[in-house]
């Protein structure tokens, strides 16, 4: 990938330089500017997203939503593990909120505990969430459209949640019949 990008780079300063040799440099400079206020941006929006993640774990939130939902992750990721159930919904919430800088600890959490039960169901299903990941609430995508003054950063809302849960929900679907083929076909050559 780092290959591809390379190229792409030397392929574009070379036709700026050809086209217009004296906004190379302007381009480049305000290329790396517009970067670096992004990433401070979104290194704002995670460390704020992050702290509250921590204020809810540290009040008890986090561990009461985990434990609406422990039920559904016990049957849905196939888990024998409290905790590995717990993990894997406080993934899931984050994910929802569109928290995934908060969610993504939960999720490595989680897939140490399943990878130690061999759960390897569990594993696949969790990382197809992540992958996918419903999202509710898309705010750092509305954080971002909105410290980049957007009209109306709050748009993005029903395509995002519309989106997503086709997303998953195909995903999921796939999984499900992927898994029982393999275990008929498994049966079958026994």
């Amino acid at each position: 990938m780092n290959a591809i990008f390379t190229a792409i780079f030397i392929a574009a300063a070379v036709l700026i330089c050809i086209a217009e040799p004296n906004a190379f440099l302007p381009a480049l400079l305000g290329g790396a500017r517009e970067a670096a206020i992004t990433c401070l941006t979104l290194f704002c929006i995670y460390s704020l997203w992050m702290g509250l993640s921590r204020v809810a774990e540290d009040a008890g939130i986090n561990g009461a939503i985990a434990k609406k939902m422990q039920p559904v992750c016990f049957k849905f990721f196939r888990t024998k593990s409290a905790l590995g159930a717990q993990y894997a919904a406080m993934n899931v919430t984050c994910n929802a909120l569109g928290l995934g800088g908060a969610a993504t600890p939960y999720g490595v959490r989680a897939m140490k505990v399943f990878d130690g039960e061999g759960n390897f169901f569990g594993r696949n299903l969790l990382f197809i969430l992540n992958a996918t990941s419903v999202q509710i609430i898309p705010s750092t995508v509305i954080a971002l459209r909105a410290s980049f003054e957007s009209a109306s950063p709050a748009d993005v809302f029903a395509p995002a949640l519309i989106t997503t849960v086709l997303c998953t929900g195909t995903a999921v679907i796939l999984y499900f019949v992927c898994e029982k083929l393999c275990r008929s076909l498994s049966r079958r050559s026994l």
